[in-house]
């Protein structure tokens, strides 16, 4: 709900040792049913024995842990010594502007541990974009080859599997602990760069909230500590006691010691996903922009009792169940019976505060949640069904290939943001300005909508003075508004017209006889050392419908 500035997204990279770049938030989106239900009884009364109850059993557990679980940084080596690995990772990104290619491989190295289960448990950009992945232990000089199981790149998380029994040899797993409080001391073990061996840095918590994931682009919760976690850190576990307190994934550019690791709820949010479905479940949002409610005149016009808190509605995603639920202007006061404060924060542990985000992402998709909220005065309940959901415009693309599709020149794919990361690191100012708004601001309006451009133009005399009109958005094929890159394609594919029409944004017109066209497109991929006139994806979808047609 609560977006940070691109200032601060810029000063937070990933700790894996290979080139970053910053991403900018992009909001996940998810979506329900809607289900009116009776209004809330002794909502206050459940809430505030809730929070009194959590708050002595967190003070409780702090006195206990405090007592006989002070971090030793020996006791974090021994545990480390056989549970801690080492990561290398040859990779290949595509390359956005010619996407019929990758760019040159590249070798990385990260860390990781071992988890019940013969698992290894890592960061998800330290195998990001993988095509070989070792994994080499403690003391060992023999590298082992490593299958990537699982990858949440929202949550920067992965699960290897090692198939050599040689390799299980000698190795313990580590459990999952708690959320360490304010200033309990960490270990963060890994194998930074600066050297080859196994590293151990001491640090304490300084705070845990919601916070920029930069792989993912995505706002979760996160764990700062006063350690350096420094390039090659990214994997290795923070120890506390006996147990894992978290992942080391970023830093903070510019400043020192400061680190962030992913929590143990997040982990296990991870974990529970791939072991109910057998693969990465994703995490749930409402679908909503909120506004705070902080000043008294916006209240009180909004109509809120002075015991009231609560957020404003102000953008609602078209595409969720929520939209036929919660409307503009509405006042969410409670979820889940969990009041929600004037600057969108809900209580957490002992006098912390965390947005109200949170409770949201830790929900299982197809889970429901209680809302209510004030609508022109009068207090609602809703029942909503959460579930993950992808932007219009998709923040990232690890792991996969992008689409495309030429004809007579024209090179056509569907907006991305690592499309408009191709513009560099300083891409939010670099890139089309319209394409940067679109991709940061709209909404989808149906379900697997795309927003198509025209790339650019590989020149032949089929499509000279069209040149100038690549960045454009491609609105209508032939007068038919089209929906997404295979919708286009087909399009023109099927076309049966002598002539083919093409209309971009700002009413810009692109028109080619079809037949010449065609006929010039062979011509041109020959010429560009093109394999193909569209991306795998779209070729197995034509390659469908012509066996369907045969039939």
């Amino acid at each position: 709900m609560l977006s940070c500035s691109i200032r601060t997204l810029r000063r937070l990279k990933c700790c894996c040792n290979k080139r970053w770049s910053s991403l900018f938030l992009a909001k996940g989106y998810c979506f329900s049913k809607p289900k009116v239900v009776p209004s809330f009884c002794n909502t206050d009364i459940k809430f505030s024995r809730f929070y009194v109850g959590e708050r002595q059993s967190s003070l409780r557990q702090w006195r206990r842990r405090s007592l006989y679980t002070v971090t030793d940084t020996y006791e974090a080596i021994e545990l480390a010594l056989d549970s801690v690995i080492k990561i290398f990772t040859v990779s290949s990104s595509p390359n956005y502007f010619l996407p019929w290619q990758n760019k040159s491989q590249r070798e990385t190295m990260g860390s990781g541990f071992v988890i019940p289960g013969k698992k290894i448990l890592t960061n998800a950009h330290v195998v990001a974009d993988h095509t070989f992945v070792l994994v080499r232990k403690h003391g060992s000089p023999t590298k082992y080859r490593a299958e990537v199981q699982a990858v949440g790149h929202e949550c920067d998380l992965a699960i290897l599997v090692v198939e050599s029994p040689e390799f299980w040899e000698g190795m313990n797993f580590l459990e999952l602990g708690d959320i360490p409080f304010l200033q309990e001391a960490v270990a963060v073990v890994g194998y930074p760069q600066g050297g080859d061996n196994i590293s151990v840095t001491k640090g304490v918590v300084s705070r845990v909230e919601p916070t920029q994931y930069v792989h993912g682009a995505t706002q979760l919760m996160a764990i700062q500590i006063d350690a350096a976690i420094n390039p090659g850190n990214s994997g290795g576990p923070a120890i506390m006691g006996n147990k894992v307190a978290g992942v080391a994934f970023q830093n903070l550019s510019g400043s020192e010691n400061i680190g962030y690791i992913i929590p143990v709820p997040v982990i296990k949010h991870f974990i529970a996903g791939i072991e109910e479905s057998g693969k990465y479940m994703g995490f749930c949002s409402m679908g909503l922009s909120c506004q705070p409610t902080e000043n008294v005149q916006l209240r009180n016009h909004f109509k809120m009792q002075p015991h009231m808190t609560g957020v404003l509605v102000s953008k609602i995603n078209p595409l969720s169940d929520a939209y036929g639920v919660l409307k503009k202007d509405d006042i969410i006061l409670e979820f889940d019976g969990v009041p929600i404060a004037n600057d969108g924060t809900v209580p957490f542990r002992n006098r912390e505060r965390i947005t109200f985000d949170h409770l949201v992402s830790m929900k299982k998709p197809n889970e429901t949640a209680l809302v209510k909220v004030l609508r022109n005065g009068e207090e609602h309940a809703f029942t909503i069904t959460l579930q993950p959901l992808q932007p219009l415009v998709p923040v990232h693309q690890f792991d996969k290939l992008p689409s495309y599709y030429i004809f007579a020149g024209l090179v056509f794919v569907p907006l991305t943001q690592p499309y408009l990361h191709e513009y560099g690191e300083d891409w939010y100012n670099t890139s089309p300005r319209r394409l940067c708004e679109r991709a940061l601001r709209e909404l989808p309006k149906r379900a697997g909508e795309q927003l198509v451009i025209l790339s650019q133009v590989l020149m032949d005399d089929i499509n000279a003075g069209y040149e100038r009109l690549a960045e454009l958005q491609v609105k209508k094929v032939n007068g038919i508004e089209i929906k997404n890159l295979k919708h286009l394609c087909q399009l023109v594919e099927n076309c049966s017209r002598e002539s083919l029409r093409i209309d971009l944004d700002d009413d810009r017109v692109v028109a080619l006889s079809y037949e010449s066209a065609r006929i010039a497109t062979s011509w041109i991929l020959e010429r560009h050392r093109i394999p193909s006139r569209m991306s795998i994806d779209l070729l197995s979808e034509q390659n469908s419908l012509l066996m369907d047609s045969a039939e």
